[in-house]
Formats: structure tokens, C-alpha cells, sequence
């Protein structure tokens, strides 16, 4: 149903934002493939039209959908990176947690990158967009590890280390997203920090927590 008291006029970018989080909550709810412009209508409390004159089709607002969570994501581990200053340990705390903090961390956007992951064999415009915030993400993380394996004279392959908490980001996701109630990100990031400790012992404390 249109909601009467929103304005049938809006700036394009603020009424392509709304759209694009009604495409979120939509795909979280139905799925990528139930997902259609009429659920989206409906989640946006706009009309079907409204989303036609904006993006013009189903795909192009999908596409428009990865493309923010992509740059949301990117945007925020280069900030968060640049903040952390230049210790090696901080700096890869920090890209091990910036998977679990605000925006990122939200039940509804894990929901949407598994689709659009599950979707990419057959999308190469999702493979494409997908791949290079993993790629450019998981190279900053492989050369921290190299400079801090380096730095602490570690026996560690620092290509196996990385991929390795990669992989771990992942597979947290998979966990929080199935059974929200036994983990949340708190826990998630315990879990990364329990596994640096054990990589990193000597910069890292056993107990996980922070210096």
C-alpha cells in the first residue's frame, strides 16, 4: 500500500536510498528471486511506477543494491584502516572486527550478500562487484599479516594466516545469520581475537581482549 503522508516528491539520490533499503528488506524477507518490484513497492510504501522511473527494472535496482553495500563496505574498513594508525596490531584488530561492527553487522545485509554470493556464478555483474571489494579487502589484510609475521619473527605462512581470518569473517556471517541467538558480534569478535592470539601470541593477549 502507497503511504499517503509521504511526499510524492523527494531528491532522486534520498527516494534511490529509500528504495535501495526496501530492496534489502525485501530480499531478506523473499529471497533474490521472490524479490520483485512489487515487494519492493510494498516495503518502500511507494509505488510500483515510482520505482520504474528511478530504475527502470528489476535487475538495474539489484545491481544499484550490491553497488551500495559494496561501497558501504569498502568505505567503511578503508576509514576504519586509515584510523587505526600505523601498529601492526591495530590495524589488523581492526579489519578483523570491521566485519562485525554498525552498518555492516545487520541481520537483513548478511541476509543480502549471501543471496547475491549464491547468485554470482550466474551474474558475473555480481561476481564482478563482489569480487573486487573481497579482493582489495583481503589484500590489506594479507600484507598486515606479512609485516606483523614479519615483525614478530613468526613460522607462519602469511598467505595461510589471512585467508584464514578471511575466511573466518565469513563463516561468522553464516553462524549469526542462521542462529542470531548464540551468536552476536560480540561473540563473533571474540572468536576473531581468539584466533589472532593464537597466530600472534606474542602481540595478541590469550584472553581475546583488547589491549
Amino acid at each position: 500500500m502507497v503511504d499517503s503522508k509521504k511526499p510524492r516528491t523527494a531528491p532522486k539520490q534520498q527516494r534511490q536510498q529509500e528504495l535501495i533499503k526496501a530492496t534489502i528488506r525485501s530480499i531478506a524477507r523473499h529471497g533474490l528471486a521472490a524479490t520483485t518490484i512489487a515487494t519492493v513497492a510494498r516495503e518502500a510504501k511507494l509505488s510500483q511506477g515510482i520505482i520504474n522511473l528511478h530504475f527502470q527494472s528489476k535487475q538495474r535496482l539489484l545491481v544499484a543494491t550490491l553497488e551500495h553495500l559494496s561501497t558501504e563496505y569498502r568505505d567503511s574498513w578503508q576509514r576504519a584502516y586509515a584510523d587505526a594508525g600505523t601498529d601492526c596490531v591495530d590495524r589488523l584488530r581492526t579489519l578483523a572486527h570491521v566485519d562485525f561492527e554498525k552498518p555492516i553487522c545487520e541481520r537483513n545485509k548478511l541476509a543480502v550478500w549471501f543471496a547475491f554470493w549464491g547468485e554470482s556464478k550466474s551474474r558475473p555483474i555480481y561476481r564482478k562487484l563482489c569480487s573486487q571489494i573481497d579482493d582489495e579487502y583481503r589484500a590489506t589484510v594479507a600484507e598486515v599479516c606479512r609485516q606483523l609475521i614479519g615483525e614478530g619473527g613468526y613460522d607462519h605462512d602469511w598467505r595461510t594466516v589471512s585467508r584464514g581470518l578471511s575466511s573466518m569473517g565469513s563463516g561468522l556471517w553464516l553462524s549469526m545469520l542462521m542462529d542470531a541467538g548464540r551468536l552476536d558480534r560480540d561473540g563473533a569478535k571474540q572468536v576473531i581475537d581468539d584466533y589472532l592470539a593464537g597466530m600472534f601470541p606474542n602481540h595478541f593477549p590469550s584472553s581475546g581482549a583488547n589491549r
